[in-house]
């Protein structure tokens, strides 16, 4: 079996670090952090971007590698713009029906409930593609809240 691809996150420069739920896994090897805007990116192809308005995850995407914004609903939504459509990379969603733990205060979120956390996002897209989610939630503060309010889902 060949290994996975890393996981690529590209995070806006202006992302409040104290408030980013994908903070401790800067260090974990299967992980690849670019900063927003000009991002020098490798080759994405084979590589899916998890965005909101695209065909649902499914496990037929589990060899691929995952590409990920990390930014609030305001600046990803002009990063998309910016990364969502270069060559080799796809678009694809994450499964309806989840809903997020992050208390959300800004009023540029789509849909509050189902805006995802970054890390909540990259959680299922892990466990919807059969990967290790081992210590991905360990530094995220609604861990618990987020798993029971999903737990139907797993």
């Amino acid at each position: 079996m060949q290994p996975l691809p890393p996981t690529y996150i590209v995070r806006h420069r202006k992302e409040n670090l104290k408030k980013c739920s994908l903070r401790g896994l800067e260090s974990r090897s299967d992980f690849r952090f670019f900063s927003y805007p000009r991002p020098e990116l490798p080759d994405l192809t084979g590589y899916i971007l998890l965005a909101v308005e695209a065909p649902p995850l499914t496990i037929e995407d589990t060899s691929r590698g995952l590409f990920l914004l990390d930014a609030t609903w305001r600046y990803a939504a002009k990063m998309l713009e910016d990364v969502g459509t270069l060559p080799g990379l796809e678009q694809r969603s994450i499964p309806p029906g989840f809903v997020t733990a992050y208390p959300r205060r800004q009023d540029d979120c789509p849909d509050p409930e189902r805006g995802l956390a970054s890390i909540e996002a990259l959680y299922i897209a892990y466990h919807v593609l059969g990967r290790d989610t081992t210590g991905l939630l360990d530094d995220y503060y609604w861990r618990e809240l987020f798993l029971e309010r999903n737990h139907h889902l797993w």
